[in-house]
Parts: structure tokens; C-alpha cells; sequence
């Protein structure tokens, strides 16, 4: 068994900060600790991730690359409500470019980009009935844009939800996206990209 035990060191974060993990949510940072790993001492994050209830191992040498990052200041979070309710451009009609587009927006882990992801979703949604896929991202990127804004700000979940959609409702009678055919949507399958954790 290797060993693992609690240690004291200098690193990006700290113990019980709360971070975000792209695609995963806001966590909080439960101990540091030290494991042997490959005949090497290895310091990893021990994260809990509410959303999901499950604690992950992050190493601490690779936290920022993964894209591990704090919450973000009120500022931003209050950009982030100025982005969902701003004009935006009419969504592309090809269902493959405007999956991948947003995808990539979600995987960048910035609270902007997941505000963008959320406008045109919504926007989308008003206009036509999401795909399944589309569905999942929305809904994925509504909980990831709620949860940190709420921690960013100190205020309830609830609350950030009715300002969230009270920012979109007035653009969402509005928008304007070219038909597509539903066929050529549902043929489509995006290439799943299987991520590898360092979590021994």
C-alpha cells in the first residue's frame, strides 16, 4: 500500500478553498496529501465535489494544467449575468459546429465562456426544442454558471437562478436561428474524449 499522509507545503491552493474543476463543478479542498507513487512522493488535492458527492485526487504538480481554479471575484461573476443578458449573434443552423463550439466554451472552465454556453442555449431552446446532446450541455453548463456565481457572490442557489433567468427571458422572444433539418441533428455523434487521471 502506498503511503499517504497529510502534509503542510506551499501550493497553489489551500486546504478548504473552494475551486473549480472544469467540467465537475465547484469543490472544496479537503486535505493535502502525500502519496508514494511510482517509487516518487507525489502531493495530491483531496477534492469534495458536492454535485456529485464524490472526492477526487488531483495532483498538486498538475491542479492548474487540469484547469483547477479558484472562484472566481464578484466582478467577474457580475460579468458573467451581463453576458446572459446581452445581444448576441443568431446561432449557427450547422448542428455540428454549434455543439462543438459550445463544448469547447464548457471545457475552458471560464465563467464567461459557461455564460455564453447558457445565452445560446437558451436562445436556441426558445426557437426550437433542444436536441438530447444540446439538452445535457445546457443543462450542465446552468449548473456549473449557478453554483459559482452563488459561492462568488455568498447568496442562495435560488436567488442566483431567478436573477440568471430573469436575465435571459427578455432576449429569449426574440431570437432568431435559420431551420435545420431534426434528422441531420440526431445523426450526429460527437467524438467522446476519455480524459486520464493521475488518481492512483
Amino acid at each position: 500500500m502506498p503511503e499517504d499522509k497529510s502534509v503542510e507545503l506551499a501550493t497553489p491552493f489551500h486546504v478548504n478553498q473552494k475551486v473549480v474543476y472544469p467540467l465537475q463543478g465547484v469543490g472544496q479542498i479537503m486535505t493535502i496529501t502525500e502519496r508514494v507513487f511510482k517509487g516518487k512522493p507525489t502531493q495530491y488535492y483531496q477534492i469534495f465535489l458536492p454535485v456529485t458527492d464524490m472526492t477526487v485526487m488531483i495532483p498538486v504538480a498538475k491542479a492548474v494544467e487540469i484547469g483547477i481554479r479558484s472562484i472566481v471575484p464578484k466582478e467577474k461573476a457580475q460579468e458573467a449575468f451581463d453576458i446572459i443578458a446581452s445581444d448576441f449573434e443568431p446561432v449557427t443552423a450547422d448542428w455540428k459546429l454549434r455543439y462543438q463550439m459550445n463544448l469547447d466554451h464548457l471545457k475552458s472552465g471560464d465563467i464567461t465562456d459557461i455564460a455564453l454556453v447558457v445565452r445560446n442555449l437558451y436562445h436556441r431552446s426558445k426557437v426550437k426544442e433542444l436536441p438530447i446532446l444540446e439538452r445535457k450541455l445546457y443543462d450542465s453548463a446552468m449548473k456549473l454558471l449557478i453554483d459559482e456565481i452563488a459561492f462568488s457572490l455568498d447568496i442562495p442557489i435560488s436567488e442566483v437562478e431567478k436573477i440568471v433567468h430573469e436575465r435571459l427571458e427578455p432576449l429569449g422572444k426574440s431570437a432568431v436561428v435559420v431551420p435545420v433539418d431534426p434528422d441531420v441533428e440526431e445523426e450526429f455523434e460527437p467524438e467522446v474524449e476519455e480524459e486520464e487521471e493521475d488518481d492512483e
